[in-house]
């Protein structure tokens, strides 16, 4: 198996996972407090690996300042993400998300001048398109599903962030330590998140202050899953970053997009739920289009 579809698929099972425990933390502490919680606890388990290995952020400023606006867009991509979800519909936000793997490829195509073979092209575009299917749950049917309203739009914001972090990691990874690149991302990342939940707590607006969901009284339960989705978070973003930095971003990108495979799968072994026919089919996809991408 190609070192970039196994990295790729690390990084999914460990962000599958995160996706489990992101939305159970969400119903008592609201998404945005998940968000920020998980990405802050990511940051400080990378800083103690950081000076468990005596590793620095970049020396080169330029380095510094683009790890630094990675960690501004994948704020925004997680903000958007979750607020996507929070507001819904939840079926098409997380469906639409996870075709971030897909742009991912044409990306690394354009400006990284990647290339696929004709069959792995194929195995991306049905990989892809499994992934959709497997995320995307139609409730009453196609027709009755609404592909359009705020959550769709956060989805859309949350999609492209995601393929430009990556095509962006992918080009600064090359040009320092994958440890150093992402410490220095997942800070700002940590601080504009947590940011993000103080300001809109400061600004009490109704619609913005049900994001932090204050009604709910958190548990201390919650904010224990909150610690464990927080360091699948970070497993999964350095088995990204390593893939990146030794095999082609396009191949990673799309790999890890898989999580939502992983969560229906995770959802079906612990928490009892069935998968739809539309679900099985993507799961279908994905399988055949890991084959064709991993064949020579």
């Amino acid at each position: 198996m190609p070192i970039g579809l196994l990295t790729g698929l690390g990084a999914a099972l460990a962000w599958g996972s995160m996706d489990i425990a992101s939305a159970l933390g969400s119903r008592r502490l609201g998404s945005l407090n998940v968000t920020a919680g998980v990405q802050l606890v990511s940051a400080v388990l990378l800083v103690a690996v950081a000076v468990a290995t005596g590793t620095g952020p970049p020396s080169d400023l330029g380095l510094l300042l683009a790890s630094a606006v990675l960690g501004i867009v994948g704020a925004g991509a997680y903000l958007a993400y979750f607020t996507g979800l929070r507001i819904g519909p939840i079926s098409i936000v997380s469906g639409m998300v996870a075709a971030y793997g897909g742009l991912t490829v044409v990306l690394a195509v354009i400006f990284r001048g990647e290339s696929l073979s004709p069959f792995q092209a194929v195995g991306a575009t049905v990989a892809t398109v499994g992934v959709v299917m497997t995320a995307v749950a139609f409730d009453g049917g196609v027709r009755a599903t609404r592909f359009a309203g705020p959550g769709v739009i956060f989805a859309v914001v949350a999609l492209v962030l995601f393929a430009v972090m990556t095509v962006g990691l992918a080009a600064t990874i090359e040009q320092s330590g994958w440890l150093e690149i992402i410490l220095v991302s997942r800070i700002v990342n940590a601080v504009v998140s947590v940011g993000s939940v103080w300001a809109i707590g400061a600004l009490a607006h109704p619609r913005l202050d049900a994001l932090v969901r204050r009604d709910v009284i958190a548990t201390r339960r919650a904010w224990w899953i909150v610690l464990v989705a927080g360091a699948l978070d970070m497993a999964g973003l350095v088995v990204y970053a390593i893939g990146l930095e030794v095999a082609e971003t396009w191949l990673v990108g799309l790999a890890s997009s898989f999580g939502p495979a992983v969560t229906i799968l995770v959802a079906v072994a612990f928490l009892g739920e069935r998968l739809r026919p539309i679900q099985w089919m993507g799961l279908v996809a994905i399988g055949a289009g890991m084959v064709a991408i991993a064949l020579p």
